[in-house]
């Protein structure tokens, strides 16, 4: 049974340029460094950075929760990633954007005043 989201990776050519780059969108450095793979703590879950695999902005689309998407996605672009999607409401005060980061990869964003924590497990 699918317990539900633990990983979402992301293809990373340039492993080191891409650590650096999400060390400093997350503000933390990744919990587990290694050549064959980088993990992200966030919130709960792992970005993982997955060296020598394709970057894509099709395929499966996860969403990373944010407070203020407004802000995060203008930082996004400010370190570097390009608009894919702009900030755009879908109904009952959702939002969701999208990015490209300097990798080649889709980053995507959800701003969700329905998603419950507590039901993570």
């Amino acid at each position: 049974m699918i317990l539900g989201l633990r990983t979402a990776i992301y293809p990373a050519p340039d492993l080191a340029a891409a650590k650096r780059w999400y060390t400093n969108v997350l503000g933390q450095p990744p919990y587990f460094d290694e050549p064959f793979f980088v993990g992200f703590a966030v919130g709960g879950f792992e970005l993982g950075l997955l060296p020598n695999a394709q970057p894509g902005t099709s395929g499966p689309q996860p969403l990373w929760g944010v407070s203020n998407i407004e802000a995060d996605f203008a930082r996004l672009i400010e370190l570097g990633a390009t608009e894919l999607e702009p900030v755009t409401e879908v109904g009952e005060g959702i939002k969701v954007a999208a990015v490209q980061d300097p990798f080649g990869n889709r980053l995507g964003l959800i701003e969700n005043p329905l998603f419950d924590p507590g039901a993570v497990r």
